[in-house]
């Protein structure tokens, strides 16, 4: 008999690593009979077909996916197959020959070792079904379960592109800003120090240990402050023995000593003014942070620095209460004072942070108040503020009379304030500031300075005028002496007055419209918001027309509306968003065409003060918005500046004089202007435009905006549009404008660079001429500055002169520029007075010979000059030239000419 035992094992581990075991190789020679040979087995007899015991248990396993616990895959199936096979003599299958039936006669203890052997693998293998079917079981439960779990979590992605587990979950670390650069300000010490100890103390993983805080704020340190870190710094060994140390060492250097001393003084000099209690409070809180100060004196600072009104409401409330309940309680009830008077705002103390007030005090003629004195005992007392009693508050005073409700039309407004921007017209000049509504001024007031320096006509006020603050004291003198002449007054583009005001002192606020400004017009004011909401129905009918305004002298002047009514079809030609879109490329692009071999020019970064650099910011964000810059990565640069305005406003300038040395010139030439003013003999009646913008209307070429580029202390920008300050620009306006209206020029239009002449014999031609020039403007994406244009005017001011139609006369404001010239001192001083001078030559007779003395002192040599008597009579007697100079008629070429 041969038996034989197979056994086979199959796994589901993927093909490569397929691999079948055959268990029982081991009893193969111990089945073998060597005597049952080929050789013995007759030829005539064949092996019996073998009968075979067969076990097979098959059993599936399914796979199962990778998870965050499961990181491989288990069998899936196994596969047993046990076979014994025994020779069946009598089989007709056999193929054994009798030689091989001849072998010696198997021995019985041989043949039961065998079946012991055999029997022992089959409790073997029924022990290992057992556990099979154990694990099959186990199986199918887990399977089960993994089914369930499959309906409520979506499919997960294939085994490749899911990501190793993680070892350990790790707590994420607040996301904080990083801090500024810090530059050495003291001011800025403290927040820097606290921005940097937070943040590393949030990342205790990045800064471990006290070396790397110490790089870590070393590294955010710039100028003076890098300065003092490289020079305590010892290459070799630490500087510091720790962070704290170096904390220490820095605050040392950088943060204030005084700090506690001098927010004491601000505490005390701190006052609430116009301000909610809340912004007040907040101010107080954080001085007296610095301050060290204990809550009894911060209490009672707090309270004197609070208004009057307030701590009249707060003075039986504050019994037994700390600083910050009587801080609170201050707020609340300052939200609901302000909330039961929306329109009232608390000025019986003027603000004093910064110490110096930005609101003046309200102006009142001949009213008389509580002093000072006065107001103080009857708080320190309880008593009312109104007739002096006690046991009740001024605002239940049972005998104060009932007050109307606060309203603009009633006419009895008081202490309200707020500013509006306004623009102030002369016949010459045209001038932007604010001007504060107040209806506890008693008139319309003006700066003197602002007066003077803007050169508007003044006119004496007789009788004079007594002017007091509202607590009784005298403005100023006390007195108003002179009075504006007629000026026109614009608070919005369609909303235009004849004005006077009287002239004081008022440096804070150059322009005040008092209580008769309130009365005369009763607008409707938005006073928390600070701006007009709308114009009454009187406004609407008359404030376009002749008007006499309150205590003001009644003017014949006739008011324009600003754009007449034959052109409020073409308002386009005035609209402000438009002009300030990027314009598109066009042939007349501004080209910055280079000398052959030149280098882009380096400039300088000029140094800001802090108004001039909150100006610098304001302009680059505006620009970048408008799309007329963008930032450069160009080689050149220039430097950018500011030059002060005559009303006190920053002009931004760049320093083009590097570009411009190496820049080709384009020589397209501009008008002339006494010739081009000749062609206005027969013309009656005017209009004037000026453009918005004007440079900015055209385009950089394409390709040439890196040579434009400029750098501030905050970056480096390139213009796409034409800049003011490069040699080329006015020729390529005067050429672009040129082009635009040349069908037009020398017929009824004259136009210099941005500003635009028209002139007409007759109004109706006037009129089209106009209209035609709006559309052509529209046409070509070119806008008027509507509070600069001047519409049908039989007298006008172009270019330094007044054009009428009986001839041209020097503009009276520049008269009065030479009449009023000091003395020049130095030869610049005596080179602009000339230069100023020979520009109305023409009005001179013999101009020349006149001031030969002057000229000939320009070559005196020296820095301070020497004036010889023929020197100082030219000077006078050509200032008194200039006072009666006589108006050029018009030349008319049918009329004989006589030369002399």
């Amino acid at each position: 008999m041969l038996s034989i035992l197979s056994v086979y094992l199959s796994d589901c581990l993927p093909v490569a690593n397929r691999t079948v075991y055959r268990v029982c190789e081991s009893l193969l020679p111990a089945l073998h009979r060597p005597s049952l040979s080929p050789r013995t087995i007759p030829s005539d007899r064949r092996l019996p077909r073998p009968f075979a015991w067969t076990l097979t248990t098959p059993f599936a396993l399914p796979s199962l996916h990778q998870s965050a616990v499961v990181d491989h895959c288990l069998p899936i199936s196994f596969v047993f197959e046990i076979k014994l096979l025994q020779m069946d003599p009598t089989s007709p299958d056999s193929s054994i020959t009798a030689s091989q039936k001849t072998s010696p006669p198997t021995d019985p203890a041989t043949t039961s070792q065998i079946a012991s052997e055999v029997s022992a693998q089959a409790s073997v293998l029924t022990r290992h079904q057992q556990q099979l079917d154990h694990l099959s079981a186990l199986t199918e439960q887990l399977v089960q379960a993994i089914r369930g779990l499959q309906v409520a979590t979506p499919p997960a992605p294939p085994p490749a592109a899911i990501p190793p587990a993680a070892a350990a979950p790790i707590t994420a670390s607040p996301r904080l800003a990083f801090p500024e650069k810090f530059d050495g300000a003291p001011s800025k010490c403290k927040g820097f120090l606290l921005q940097c100890t937070l943040f590393v103390s949030q990342q205790p993983h990045l800064y471990p240990t006290d070396e790397g805080k110490i790089a870590f704020v070393c590294s955010l340190l710039t100028g003076r402050a890098l300065e003092w870190a490289t020079a305590v710094w010892d290459v070799g060994r630490p500087a510091f023995p720790s962070f704290a140390t170096f904390l220490q060492s820095f605050k040392e250097v950088f943060q204030p000593k005084p700090e506690s001393s001098e927010a004491g003084e601000q505490i005390v000099a701190l006052k609430q003014g116009r301000r909610t209690a809340a912004d007040y409070a907040l101010d107080f809180r954080t001085l007296a942070a610095q301050s060290g100060w204990n809550d009894g004196p911060l209490k009672l600072h707090y309270r004197k620095g609070l208004n009057q009104d307030l701590q009249v409401e707060l003075a039986c409330r504050d019994e037994g209460l700390t600083l910050n309940q009587y801080i609170d309680l201050s707020i609340r009830i300052d939200n609901v004072m302000r909330a039961r008077k929306p329109g009232r705002t608390f000025t019986s103390q003027p603000p004093t942070q910064p110490p110096i007030a930005t609101v003046p005090e309200p102006m009142q003629l001949g009213t008389t108040k509580l002093t000072v004195e006065e107001r103080e005992r009857r708080i320190r007392n309880h008593l009312c503020l109104y007739c002096g009693q006690p046991g009740h508050l001024r605002a239940t005073c049972p005998t104060r009379p009932p007050r109307p409700p606060t309203s603009v039309s009633s006419g009895n407004l008081h202490l309200s304030q707020c500013e509006v921007p306004v623009i102030l017209k002369t016949r010459d000049i045209s001038v932007k500031t604010t001007a504060l509504i107040d209806s506890g001024a008693a008139g319309n007031f003006i700066d003197r300075d602002f007066v003077n320096t803007n050169r508007l006509p003044i006119l004496s006020c007789a009788p004079p005028v007594a002017v007091a603050a509202l607590d009784g004291r005298p403005l100023g003198t006390g007195r108003v002496e002179h009075t504006t002449d007629d000026l026109i007054l614009c608070l919005e583009p369609h909303h235009q007055e004849t004005i006077r005001f009287f002239i004081i002192s008022s440096p804070r606020t150059p322009i005040i419209l008092g209580f008769p400004w309130l009365n005369h017009h009763e607008p409707i004011i938005s006073w928390s918001a600070g701006t007009i909401a709308h114009w009454s129905p009187h406004c609407k009918q008359h404030c376009l027309q002749p008007i006499h305004q309150a205590n003001s002298t009644p003017t014949s002047t006739e008011l324009k509306d600003p754009i007449p009514a034959e052109y409020q079809d073409l308002l386009e030609a005035f609209s402000t968003t438009k002009a300030t879109q990027l314009p598109p490329h066009r042939p007349g692009d501004c080209a910055i065409d280079l000398l052959p071999g030149a280098v882009p020019p380096k400039g300088r970064i000029f140094p800001l003060s802090q108004p001039e650099s909150e100006a610098m910011n304001r302009y680059i964000r505006e620009e970048l918005a408008k799309g007329f810059i963008r930032p450069s990565t160009s080689p050149a640069s220039a430097g950018f500046f500011f030059v002060k305005k005559k009303d006190g406003g920053l002009r931004p300038c760049i320093d083009y004089r590097a570009l411009n040395d190496i820049t080709i010139k384009y020589r397209y030439p501009l008008p002339l202007v006494p010739p081009a003013l000749e062609q206005l003999r027969s013309a009656r009646i005017y209009t004037k435009l000026d453009l918005r913008s004007a440079y900015n209307l055209i385009r950089i070429r394409e390709g040439d905006e890196w040579k434009t580029a400029f750098s501030t202390t905050t970056g480096h920008y390139e213009y796409q549009v034409m800049p003011f300050g490069l040699a080329n620009s006015p020729s390529y306006f005067q050429a672009f404008v040129n082009d635009v209206f040349r069908d037009m020029l020398n017929r009824w239009v004259i136009i210099y660079i941005d500003d635009i002449l028209i002139y007409s014999n007759s109004y109706s031609d006037h009129v089209q001429h106009v209209r035609a020039v709006l559309q052509r403007l529209i046409e070509h994406q070119l806008y008027a500055k509507e509070e600069k244009c001047d519409f049908h005017q039989q007298s006008i001011s172009f270019l330094g002169y007044v054009i009428s139609p009986e001839g041209i006369a020097m503009d009276e404001t520049k008269v009065n520029a030479v009449r009023n010239w000091p003395r020049p001192r130095t030869i610049k001083e005596l080179q602009r007075f000339l230069g100023f001078s020979n520009f109305y030559r023409r009005f001179i007779r013999n101009f020349s010979t006149v001031a030969a003395p002057l000229s000939s002192m320009l070559k005196q040599g020296k820095t301070r000059l020497t004036w010889t008597p023929s020197a100082i009579q030219a000077y006078d007697e050509l200032r008194q030239r200039f006072t009666t100079a006589p108006i050029l008629h018009h030349p008319d070429p049918n009329l004989p000419f006589l030369v002399e």
